[in-house]
């Protein structure tokens, strides 16, 4: 088994190959983790990983706060994850690769990045200033009958697509022409459709491009299903995901 080593910036969002994501970095131990990464040359990739949380928060407590009034700040790379880090997050993540590190005058960092690699983690080291994790890059498997299921899946979207824009009582807006590359059409799909976390954590760790999409049109029939018989929904943006607090 071949691993990497990489930075690890966990989340409470889960990041799938090929979708961009948007950082607000104000927390010391992710600062000095992207003064790292600004350290490598101009033509190297300032990769990070990303995982999503199952159990811990994203942003370690500062000053004491309910319930109770005398819990003290958390400080390190591991605050807010528990004692053992590793079983915190979800195993399988992304890699990021960072196109955009913006330092602000006040040391915190804008980032843009885009996920690349599906990666397992295999263990967390917090030894230093951020959380390290040693990882095993993810083969993308296509799977029996990816192709077919990706135009269903492409056909179903698009009436979802209608059927929400139609319960939040906007108009649809007119977007480019979506890919026809099944792993590509998958990914999308789950990054774009309004899943909670653990439903996008089992797309992104599907063993196969089939299965992820076979998954995907249960999940969009059913989605839209419901939409059919609501009134409206919370206007949440489609296929833009927030940018992180950090």
């Amino acid at each position: 088994m071949t691993t990497v080593r990489l930075p690890l910036f966990p989340l409470n969002s889960v990041l799938f190959p090929g979708l961009v994501l948007p950082l607000n970095v104000f927390e010391e131990r992710y600062r000095a983790m992207m003064r790292d990464l600004l350290k490598s040359g101009d033509d190297e990739p300032r990769r990070f990983a990303v995982v999503a949380i199952r159990d811990g928060r994203e942003v370690a407590p500062t000053a004491p706060g309910l319930p109770d009034q005398t819990t003290l700040p958390e400080k390190g790379p591991a605050a807010g994850f528990g004692a053992d880090p590793l079983q915190a997050f979800h195993r399988v993540g992304c890699i990021a690769d960072a196109a955009t590190i913006r330092e602000r005058e006040d040391g915190s960092f804008e980032v843009l990045a885009t996920g690349t690699t599906r990666v397992r983690l295999v263990s967390v080291d917090a030894s230093g200033a951020y959380l390290v994790a040693e990882l095993e890059e993810l083969p993308e498997d296509p799977g029996d009958g990816a192709g077919a299921l990706a135009e269903g899946v492409l056909r179903a979207f698009r009436t979802y697509q209608k059927r929400l824009a139609g319960a939040r009582e906007r108009s649809l807006a007119t977007a480019a022409e979506l890919p026809d590359e099944p792993s590509v059409v998958s990914y999308l799909v789950a990054a774009a459709a309004v899943l909670d976390i653990p439903s996008k954590q089992r797309l992104l760790q599907a063993p196969d491009t089939a299965t992820r999409l076979a998954e995907e049109l249960k999940l969009l029939r059913s989605e839209t299903a419901v939409i059919r018989h609501l009134p409206s929904l919370p206007a949440v943006d489609l296929t833009r995901a927030p940018t992180s607090p950090n």
